[in-house]
């Protein structure tokens, strides 16, 4: 009886090692299989920065979680087609992203960013200090929900998402000078708007 604990016990240290190591490559073409567990490890890989990607875009946490799970269960049933082309992260954002348009699509008017920007305080700051942050935090998010979609869309997956011109470029589905055009004309507006508020971007 302890021995069959002990292999049991054993086995499922290399199944965690083994799902650990694997690739997202790898992990598609086992899910393409009909590998259920493939899929449980991708979903662990990247449902967090799934849903903070679609809450930006739909400001909805409980409509978020449920649009995670869409895209996963999109995973499941088209990982034959994924293209080695990209990374799984950049295919899974552009699923969402499709998702998350059609939603607001359907809506009347699309609701803003919501915690776009953050600051983290140094536990040295001074009381004055950390109030001075979360006064230019309100700022920054203010100048950022005053950017188009478009505008917004590029911001967020350059600099939350860590997203390359091209990546982002296959994401939205322009050309990459597109993305280019659209950041240099998002970070000029957001100098013009933080400007007008008094706030000098150097400081952010």
């Amino acid at each position: 009886m302890q021995y069959s604990q002990t292999v049991a016990a054993t086995s499922a240290l290399r199944q965690r090692d083994v799902a650990h190591e694997t690739s997202d490559e790898s992990l598609i073409t086992a899910i393409a299989g009909g590998d259920k567990m493939a899929l449980q490890t991708l979903y662990g890989r990247h449902n967090v920065r799934v849903f903070r990607f679609v809450l930006r875009f739909l400001n909805d946490e409980a409509l978020a979680e449920d649009m995670v799970s869409e895209v996963f269960f999109d995973v499941w049933r088209q990982a034959e087609r994924f293209e080695r082309r990209s990374q799984v992260s950049t295919w899974l954002l552009a699923i969402a992203r499709n998702k998350a348009l059609s939603v607001l699509r359907r809506r009347s008017t699309e609701e803003l960013d919501e915690e776009v920007a953050e600051f983290i305080e140094d536990p040295s700051d001074n009381p004055e200090v950390s109030m001075q942050k979360k006064q230019q935090s309100s700022l920054l998010q203010d100048c950022l929900t005053q950017l188009s979609p478009a505008h917004r869309e590029i911001i967020d997956l350059v600099y939350y998402h860590e997203k390359s011109i091209d990546e982002v470029a296959e994401i939205v589905g322009v050309p990459a000078n597109t993305v280019k055009t659209r950041m240099f004309y998002a970070r000029k507006r957001i100098g013009e708007l933080m400007g007008s508020k008094g706030l000098d971007r150097r400081s952010i």
